[in-house]
């Protein structure tokens, strides 16, 4: 394929891919929808190093929502967030080191009146005042307790009377099929640990929940990687739609597009157009304004080649790319 023909471009990369040129350097190369990464933790990573590497939006998935809320919207990489973690008593992330009381609100109470010590709608409300796009809740029964079914429902219903999505951390025995029946819009990772049956991913797919992969976090435990690589695959194979995103914050990692995240789904067959699609999808938002993806020199020639090449890629202006004329 020869991949510097227009049609074959599009092949690979979707129809907004073009081969370009920067004006103020003269490089060459491709330019592509803006990147986000769909699963962050900004207090954890030095943020500044994300659109030099290619990321020019995230979706930060707990955090403390009064400093979220100061910064500029014009700052890059844009912002969208959760602000804090919602979660049961005792319950995950409570007490880590990593999660700062600040970034933590502890449910005790399913009541969705506004002003109720604890309650969900409290919880809820409070989030949606600071400008959270979407609201995270922790369903981690491998750590601790988790929300019962009544109390999940209550603070979906909440969330969804601001408009906001709901995300749910899920991990450990029948955590997918709470937050699917609680009506969670999105999986901040997807499963990890247990192969689901095909009814529940099919269900899944069904109701339009989105899964963000985080595929990467798995790669030194070789169990909990096939779990999350073929509940992808059989997501995807339901209709599925699959974010990128890296849980950045999550031990010691590069800052930017991580390639091990891209060749990982690529492996659980989210390819080429589809794999654009997953960077550039800018759900719960709008893609970032005034900016583009610059991958510089040759596009690649194959499907094969996608994954590593766009470990090249850096924001620029829009305005600074001149599109080549075919």
């Amino acid at each position: 394929m020869n991949s510097a023909d227009p049609f074959a471009l599009r092949e690979l990369l979707g129809d907004e891919a073009a081969l370009c040129r920067r004006a103020l350097t003269g490089e060459h190369g491709v330019a592509l929808p803006p990147f986000i990464d769909h699963h962050v933790h900004l207090h954890l990573i030095d943020e500044h190093a994300l659109p030099p590497g290619g990321i020019a939006g995230v979706l930060d998935l707990g955090g403390d929502p009064v400093g979220l809320a100061r910064r500029s919207p014009a700052a890059m990489p844009r912002v969208s967030y959760a602000g804090a973690f919602l979660t049961a008593p005792g319950g995950y992330p409570s007490g880590r080191s990593w999660a700062p009381d600040a970034t933590v609100r502890v449910i005790a109470d399913a009541s969705a009146h506004p002003g109720v010590a604890g309650g969900a709608g409290t919880a809820v409300d409070e989030q949606a005042s600071f400008g959270a796009s979407v609201i995270k809740v922790a369903l981690n029964a491998v750590a601790g307790p988790v929300f019962d079914g009544a109390t999940l429902h209550a603070i979906v219903r909440a969330a969804h009377r601001h408009g906001l999505p709901v995300v749910a951390h899920v991990e450990g025995e029948g955590m997918p099929r709470l937050a699917l029946d609680a009506g969670v819009d999105a999986l901040a990772h997807a499963p990890f640990t247990e192969l689901l049956d095909a009814d529940l991913v099919a269900d899944a797919a069904a109701a339009g929940q989105r899964w963000i992969a985080t595929l990467d976090i798995h790669r030194g435990d070789a169990q909990t990687a096939e779990f999350a690589r073929a509940n992808v695959a059989a997501f995807i194979d339901a209709g599925g739609t699959v974010l990128y995103g890296t849980d950045l914050g999550n031990g010691d990692r590069g800052v930017g597009i991580l390639v091990g995240e891209l060749q990982a789904l690529d492996d659980a067959g989210v390819r080429g157009t589809d794999l654009i699609q997953a960077l550039t999808d800018p759900w719960p938002g709008h893609a970032p304004a005034g900016v583009a993806t610059f991958v510089a020199g040759p596009p690649p020639i194959s499907l094969d080649d996608v994954a590593e090449w766009l470990g090249r890629a850096t924001v620029v202006p829009t305005e600074e790319l001149l599109h080549d004329e075919h």
